[in-house]
């Protein structure tokens, strides 16, 4: 399992081992013992499986308030999308900032995402299922998030316009946002 740095202090990218042969694959998308070896050590509670029908559906960008802050390890099993985050801690040196990478179900990526970052992905295929390990529960009074088409964060999403839910239409813009992180 390779953990690789973003630009992100402890947003990682990683690329598991996958073993294939002419059965299919296996691979180990997580081990505690992994992790802590590579200094992460987080306890992760609930599990999430979404699935998007659509090409083009945009999810985000969400996250949670403290005390209901959540740190994610998300793989995409079936399909592709074009994955983001946004640094929203105000000490940081790169708070407002984001990156984005595609995860797919055939090149296994997955994205370690700690608190104090908002998340989001675009759909790259139909019938994309995406699975998330959370270290706290879902808090819905403590969910937060920011206008996917931000013209502060300048994000270059892969679709003009996407599939997005009634909520996520009227997220506040970042310039509104008082982080608490």
């Amino acid at each position: 399992m390779k953990i690789i740095e973003t630009k992100f202090k402890d947003c990682y990218l990683i690329e598991p081992q996958v073993f294939r042969d002419n059965r299919g694959f296996f691979l180990e998308f997580y081990s505690e013992k992994k992790f802590k070896d590579a200094g992460i050590s987080t306890v992760f509670l609930q599990d999430n499986h979404s699935m998007s029908a659509k090409k083009g559906v945009l999810r985000g960008l969400h996250f949670q308030f403290p005390p209901h802050t959540q740190t994610k390890l998300i793989r995409v099993t079936r399909g592709s999308v074009y994955d983001v985050v946004v640094d929203l801690r105000k000490k940081s040196s790169t708070f407002g900032q984001w990156e984005g990478f595609e995860l797919s179900g055939d090149n296994f990526k997955m994205l370690y995402i700690p608190e104090g970052f908002a998340h989001g992905f675009c759909t790259l295929e139909d019938n994309t299922e995406f699975i998330y390990k959370n270290n706290a529960f879902y808090a819905p009074s403590f969910e937060g998030g920011i206008r996917w088409n931000d013209p502060d964060l300048s994000i270059n999403w892969p679709v003009d316009i996407p599939c997005l839910s009634d909520k996520d239409k009227v997220l506040p813009f970042f310039k509104d946002f008082n982080s608490p992180f």
